[in-house]
């Protein structure tokens, strides 16, 4: 069945909205976690990329608001509830939430980082921004900027007394995270800059996982 797309409210899809969709007989092969409305679009993104059909093959990928959220998503579609098939991404200060409520929903115990990538839950470190400065370098990361006509504004960063002596990839994740609604925009400018042999494995491995299983890497 064809997935759903929905509107996102407050940088997540409000739970009773997709709870009600899931009542009305919504049922989507695979759906994935993510943390915010960002981390959709740079998978979304990334899926184009590949010529792969999210929608048509059924895969929904649920923004939460937040990763705290996570107990209340895996009840509703985890295995005491509509007992979808489920993957995620998150960033690395959150990975404990995910596996504490992933234990807590029965698809595991003691879960390492290994066991949540053969669950099809995957780490970005630090989460993705820095992932895709680091596939894409620094030099490529100004280009994209440059292209929008935001280099001067990225210099003036540089210059702040605060950011003066920092890293440049530091610089340019603080940057993109600092503007409105600038990691929605960077997610996926920075996913169309992307070499495609050079795709961060966390986005790379989620993006497999959703293929179905006869079709998988």
């Amino acid at each position: 069945m064809a997935a759903t797309e929905f509107a996102v409210e407050g940088g997540g899809i409000p739970i009773e909205t997709l709870a009600r969709a899931m009542a009305d007989g919504m049922e989507p092969r695979l759906v994935v976690l993510v943390e915010g409305i960002s981390d959709r679009v740079a998978l979304r993104a990334l899926a184009r990329r590949r010529g792969r059909d999210l929608d048509g093959e059924g895969v929904t990928i649920v923004p939460m608001g937040g990763a705290t959220k996570v107990n209340a998503f895996l009840d509703l579609l985890g295995p005491e509830g509509h007992d979808v098939r489920l993957a995620g991404l998150c960033d690395a200060a959150e990975e404990s939430h995910f596996q504490r409520g992933l234990e807590r929903a029965g698809l595991g115990a003691d879960l390492t980082r290994s066991n949540l990538e053969a669950l099809g839950f995957f780490v970005c470190v630090v989460d993705l921004e820095d992932e895709l400065i680091r596939s894409l370098g620094a030099s490529a990361v100004e280009e994209v900027i440059a292209a929008q006509g935001q280099l001067g504004s990225f210099r003036s960063l540089q210059n702040q007394p605060a950011w003066r002596d920092g890293a440049h990839a530091e610089q340019l994740r603080r940057f993109i995270k600092a503007r409105s609604g600038g990691a929605r925009q960077y997610g996926r400018l920075l996913v169309e800059a992307l070499d495609l042999s050079r795709v961060p494995r966390p986005l790379d491995g989620v993006l497999d996982f959703t293929r179905p299983e006869e079709t998988r890497a």
